[in-house]
């Protein structure tokens, strides 16, 4: 009997190759319509040639600007990095304690699981402005934004993951004299740190989005501040440029995060 597709696993290479072959489509696409509108228009900004491109990125990654002599383009990759790491710790800090919390004691469940609830259903970008007024349009409102826009996220997936973990570990635990902080700090944390790691990847992606919306709206550096910033000039090239950096970053920390999960916690690997 034939085997069927669902149960075939390519090797390595072939998956490899597989794995290349959108992107190769997606390069081939984006060159074949460069050239097709440069061929009627030469001098068309909608969609530079990639070598078009890597020229920018030269320039943006290795000439310091003209008035402050700094390479704007690493500090504005610095500006970003230290917004999203603060809001990401943040918002892991506050999810590690309030999962912990609601996933373990029945009152604090039925106390705070429908508020958080309710609070993930609020679409973040519409508090943007009320944020700006409280905290002023300076680092807090940008990094607030960020925690505020996946801590209720994060906090519901801990919940869930603790509450999934066996009564039976909580039961020999305090019937060998633990107290509900050492059951939550030694039974409960363990298991759901791996969780934790998975969650904050999938997070990143709208956590990348909540800072390029605070950066283009009211900022002085950031990646996003400075895609916004050339866009009237339809400078297309070092927009692009920025867009796949920002996604080589956003690619790098999620390598990072998995990298570390595999190191710190191997067991967890196949429930992933």
């Amino acid at each position: 009997m034939a085997l069927r597709w669902i149960n075939r696993r390519p090797s390595r290479p072939l998956s490899v190759f597989l794995a290349l072959i959108p992107f190769v489509l997606v390069i081939t696409a984006y060159t074949l319509a460069s050239d097709a509108r440069r061929a009627v228009n030469p001098a068309d900004k909608l969609l530079p040639a990639p070598a078009q491109i890597a020229a920018t990125a030269d320039r943006l990654l290795t000439e310091p600007d003209r008035r402050s002599g700094r390479i704007l383009f690493w500090v504005d990759t610095a500006a970003s990095l230290q917004r999203i790491a603060m809001g990401v710790v943040i918002a892991a800090a506050l999810a590690l304690g309030f999962g912990l919390l609601i996933g373990l004691a029945p009152t604090a469940q039925a106390a705070l699981a429908p508020f958080v609830a309710t609070l993930s259903l609020v679409p973040p970008l519409a508090l943007l402005p009320i944020l700006f007024i409280v905290f002023g349009l300076g680092e807090v409102s940008k990094v607030a934004l960020i925690a505020i826009g996946i801590t209720p996220f994060l906090i519901r997936d801990l919940a869930a993951r603790t509450a999934e973990l066996p009564r039976e570990q909580i039961v020999k635990a305090q019937t060998l004299g633990a107290s509900s902080f050492v059951v939550g700090l030694r039974v409960a944390l363990p298991q759901i740190m791996p969780r934790l790691i998975g969650a904050v990847r999938l997070a990143l992606g709208p956590a990348w989005l909540f800072l390029i919306a605070s950066e283009a709206i009211a900022s002085e550096n950031g990646l996003g501040y400075r895609i916004f910033l050339v866009r009237r000039f339809l400078a297309m090239d070092v927009i692009l440029v920025y867009v796949i950096w920002i996604t080589l970053l956003a690619f790098l920390l999620d390598l990072l995060l998995r990298q570390l999960s595999r190191r710190l916690y191997p067991w967890a690997e196949a429930g992933l």
